[in-house]
């Protein structure tokens, strides 16, 4: 009698950890602005870190009076999904010691090279983009630059679908393997332009045709009844999917990074 074939086990997904597993609070990132808890999660034999931010831990935004930051945060990572750079870390919405929110895993940033500087000098050396100007103290300015880099290119395409009202130097988290990954993404979806980030960089020039394909599979996927339209539905408003879908459409009709409107401040404070 041949012996009972082995069911091998299964294989627990990130999204089911975090969304079913067993959140425990660790501690507090004392930094943020928000409520933002240091969690570990475990489910079905499989373990990880996680920060976890609580619905009822959020400061009201006069500008932002729909839905909560959790759903936004959620609504990014979900757009990320779609665009298959995997520029976000998995999200999801639960419910948790304090109460609904969004719960996200933790990425332990490894050191590389710099991503953002401030140098001398009026224009950015080979390899650098230019920003701005900031002042730096006792009258003077500095010339603030990011790398010239794929993963901020392809961030900045993202950031300008979702609108993020808030890149900062410190919301990129550079990840194992050459991964570039983005958090922090509350303050996103505004239907009214809010862009405002560090990756000016590439403004006014052609989108990448990497780019150009990557938009034009969110535009199939953001008309009426699509798969991402539906899930964004679930998350913000449907003024909001609309103005989503209108800012592909924007960025594939010029074919170039956006740049400023000049109706809002353009660099985040502060900027890191």
């Amino acid at each position: 009698m041949s012996a009972p074939e082995r069911i091998p086990p299964r294989s627990v997904t990130t999204a089911e950890l975090l969304a079913k597993g067993e959140l425990k609070v660790r501690g507090r990132i004392r930094e943020a602005s928000n409520a933002v808890l240091y969690c570990s999660v475990s489910y079905e034999g499989r373990d990880a870190f996680c920060v976890y931010k609580p619905v009822a831990g959020e400061r009201p935004l006069w500008d932002f009076p729909d839905g909560t930051l959790a759903q936004r945060e959620v609504a990014a990572y979900e757009v990320s999904e779609a665009t298959g750079w995997g520029l976000v870390p998995t999200t999801v919405l639960r419910d948790g010691p304090h109460g609904e929110g969004m719960c996200q895993l933790w990425i332990e940033a490894v050191p590389e090279a710099e991503l953002l500087a401030l140098v001398d000098g009026e224009e950015p050396a080979e390899g650098w983009k230019a920003i701005g100007f900031a002042e730096v103290g006792e009258g003077r300015t500095a010339l603030l630059v990011h790398a010239d880099d794929a993963r901020l290119r392809r961030l900045a395409v993202l950031d300008a679908v979702i609108n993020n009202a808030d890149r900062k130097g410190g919301h990129l988290l550079p990840g194992g393997e050459g991964r570039l990954y983005g958090i922090d993404h509350g303050v996103t979806f505004n239907a009214e332009n809010k862009l405002r980030t560090l990756l000016w960089g590439w403004a006014g020039e052609a989108l990448t045709a990497e780019a150009v394909s990557v938009l034009s599979a969110l535009r199939d996927g953001l008309v009426p009844g699509g798969a991402l339209a539906t899930r964004l539905a679930e998350l913000v408003t449907s003024v909001e999917v609309e103005a989503t879908r209108g800012r592909v459409e924007a960025m594939l009709a010029s074919g170039k990074h956006p740049e400023p409107s000049g109706e809002w401040p353009a660099i985040p404070w502060p900027p890191v």
